[in-house]
């Protein structure tokens, strides 16, 4: 079974955490976070089996109902999103950055997944909304070219979607720019 991720991103807080419960309870998943974002959303993401993982997003939206903002379900996540997503990700040295903005915490992941799976480039970060005002943003590294190539990707990937706010890309960073992202 190849592993996915789902997310769901709620505009109730109670409801978002009653239907992380029933998400929790309806498949074989593993919760990776289930938080509050600004301005009063929720989001919770889940990762497992594909099957399981699209059940479980399902069974989310149906108990959210009319709270549901988002939600989304990638099968095949990129090995390095969800160490990005906590936190964890290593990153030894910082060639040139490379950083995408977007208007929601969903479309910050399916970005990520897009950019890693396009080019040779590190995570650094996937930022979810918290004191964002509901924005999210991602940080990632690695040959200058292959970093405009995954800031490309990621917005061919959403073009149709309008999510993504604003891209930049820095060719050779200041060692304390270098001090801000790790």
């Amino acid at each position: 079974m190849n592993k996915a991720i789902g997310f769901i991103e709620f505009k109730s807080i109670p409801i978002g955490i009653e239907s992380t419960d029933q998400m929790l309870k309806s498949g074989n998943v593993e919760l990776i976070s289930a938080t509050p974002l600004c301005p009063g959303k929720f989001v919770t993401l889940i990762s497992g089996d594909v099957g399981a993982v699209r059940s479980s997003v399902k069974n989310g939206e149906h108990v959210g109902g009319i709270y549901v903002l988002e939600s989304h379900v990638i099968p095949n996540i990129h090995q390095a999103v969800l160490p990005a997503l906590v936190g964890a990700s290593e990153v030894d040295e910082i060639k040139s950055l490379g950083m995408i903005e977007t208007i929601n915490a969903i479309s910050s992941i399916v970005v990520a997944d897009a950019a890693v799976k396009a080019a040779n480039i590190q995570l650094i970060e996937v930022r979810l909304a918290r004191g964002l005002g509901g924005k999210a943003f991602v940080i990632l590294t690695g040959e200058v070219s292959s970093v405009k190539t995954a800031v490309k990707a990621a917005e061919a990937a959403m073009k149709d979607y309008g999510v993504i706010t604003s891209t930049s890309v820095i060719a050779s960073p200041h060692k304390d720019i270098r001090k801000i992202v790790l």
